[in-house]
C-alpha cells in the first residue's frame, strides 16, 4: 500500500465509525446525524479513483472497510448510558448493515466512475455518487432496522424504528425506518452535488503535486 493512500484509508475508517455511532440518533424527526458524514466517503473513493486510478480506490475501500467494521465491532462492547438505559455505541445490526453497504455502494461506485471517467469531469463523481448513495440506503437501513431482521440480533429492540408513520409525514403509512431511509437517501443526493466542488478542488490540489 502507498503511503499516498493512508490518508484516504484513515478518512474512509473515521467515516464509517462516526456514522455508524451518529445515524442512531436523530436530526429533527426524519433525519439522523449519520446522514451528513457518511457521504463524504463517496467524496473520498472518487477523489482517489481520479488521482491513483481504480485499483488504489478499491485498496483504499478495502483497507478503510476492514479498520472501520474492526472499530465498529469495538463499539458493539463500548456501553452508553442515557436516559435511564444502557445500550451499545453501535449494535450489532448496524455494524452488519453498515459493513455491507458501504462495501457494495464504494466497489459499484468505483465500477461506475470508471465507465465515465474519460466524460465530462463532474459527470463520474455525481453519477456514481448517485448510484453508490442508492445502494447504500436501501441495504443500510434495511439491514440495520427492518423488523423481518430481528433474527440478526434478537436483543436489540428496534421497535420504534418500525412504529407506522406516513412517510415523511405527509405519505401512505411505512414503518419510521423507511422515512429515515427516505430522507437520508435525499441528503445524500443533495450533498453529491455539494461534494463537487470539494472534489473539484482536491483533485486540482492532489494532482499538482503529483505532476
Amino acid at each position: 500500500m502507498n503511503r499516498t493512500h493512508i490518508p484516504g484509508i484513515l478518512a474512509m475508517a473515521a467515516v464509517v465509525v462516526a456514522s455508524n455511532i451518529l445515524v442512531q440518533f436523530l436530526f429533527g424527526q426524519w433525519l439522523t446525524w449519520g446522514a451528513f458524514t457518511y457521504p463524504i466517503a463517496f467524496l473520498v473513493t472518487d477523489v482517489m479513483n481520479r488521482v491513483y486510478g481504480a485499483g488504489p480506490a478499491r485498496k483504499v475501500v478495502v483497507a478503510g472497510f476492514v479498520v472501520g467494521v474492526i472499530c465498529s465491532l469495538i463499539g458493539t462492547q463500548i456501553m452508553l448510558q442515557g436516559d435511564g438505559y444502557t445500550y451499545p455505541a453501535v449494535t450489532l445490526r448496524i455494524a452488519i448493515g453498515s459493513g455491507l453497504a458501504f462495501l457494495t455502494a464504494q466497489l459499484v461506485d468505483i465500477a461506475v466512475f470508471n465507465r465515465l471517467r474519460e466524460g465530462s469531469w463532474w459527470r463520474a463523481p455525481l453519477a456514481s455518487t448517485l448510484v453508490g448513495s442508492s445502494l447504500d440506503t436501501a441495504i443500510f437501513f434495511t439491514i440495520a432496522f427492518s423488523a423481518g431482521l430481528t433474527g440478526l440480533e434478537p436483543g436489540n429492540d428496534v421497535s420504534w424504528a418500525n412504529e407506522a408513520l406516513p412517510l415523511l409525514g405527509a405519505g401512505p403509512v411505512v414503518p419510521l425506518w423507511v422515512s429515515l431511509g427516505v430522507a437520508d437517501w435525499l441528503v445524500k443526493l443533495s450533498l453529491a452535488l455539494v461534494a463537487l466542488l470539494p472534489f473539484r478542488i482536491i483533485v486540482g490540489s492532489l494532482t499538482a503535486r503529483t505532476t
